[in-house]
């Protein structure tokens, strides 16, 4: 007995073979291969749109940490030079006066607070420092007792108290 459904010839339906055409989900597939690779334009817009949303959260940490990260250097930069100017004190019995203070900080001294170079005989103190510290806010050492913003450090020779100059915040520390 003969079948009265059509014949399958290489898994394509005869009547479409007898068409020379394929199957509908064969034409399909066949045509999205022709598709050209790549994004639509509203799919790149959506991707910038969120960078743009993340960039917008995360660099302002970024540049809070920057200036977190200074105001610690210049605090931690304070707290080394004052223990080094209270040790001389302890020493000599005299804060550094403030013409000299960079030299009787970083060369060697005697007990009176004359200073010499590094192992001249006689002169057994320091040196305290290898170098003045720059102030991290301003990149510079200079040292005065002036107003804010007329050098990097203020420095009291009467009370060994020594601040940043570089602002009035600054020199709170």
């Amino acid at each position: 007995m003969l079948s009265t459904r059509p014949q399958c010839i290489s898994g394509v339906d005869a009547k479409f073979a007898s068409r020379g055409s394929a199957p509908r989900a064969t034409r399909v597939a066949h045509r999205g291969q022709n598709r050209l690779g790549g994004f639509t334009l509203i799919e790149i817009l959506i991707v910038v749109v969120i960078l743009g949303i993340l960039a917008a959260i995360v660099l302002p940490q970024f540049t809070s940490a920057a200036d977190e990260s200074r105001t610690n250097s210049l605090k931690m930069t304070l707290f080394r030079v004052r223990t080094q100017i209270e040790i001389y004190y302890q020493q000599h019995g005299a804060y550094p006066s403030l013409a000299t203070l960079e030299d009787q900080l970083t060369l060697a001294s005697n007990d009176a607070g004359d200073t010499a170079a590094i192992g001249t005989s006689g002169y057994k103190l320091g040196p305290y420092l290898q170098e003045f510290p720059l102030n991290p806010e301003t990149g510079t050492n200079t040292v005065s007792a002036g107003a804010v913003g007329t050098s990097a450090w203020y420095y009291d020779e009467t009370t060994g108290e020594l601040k940043a100059n570089n602002s009035t915040e600054a020199r709170a520390y």
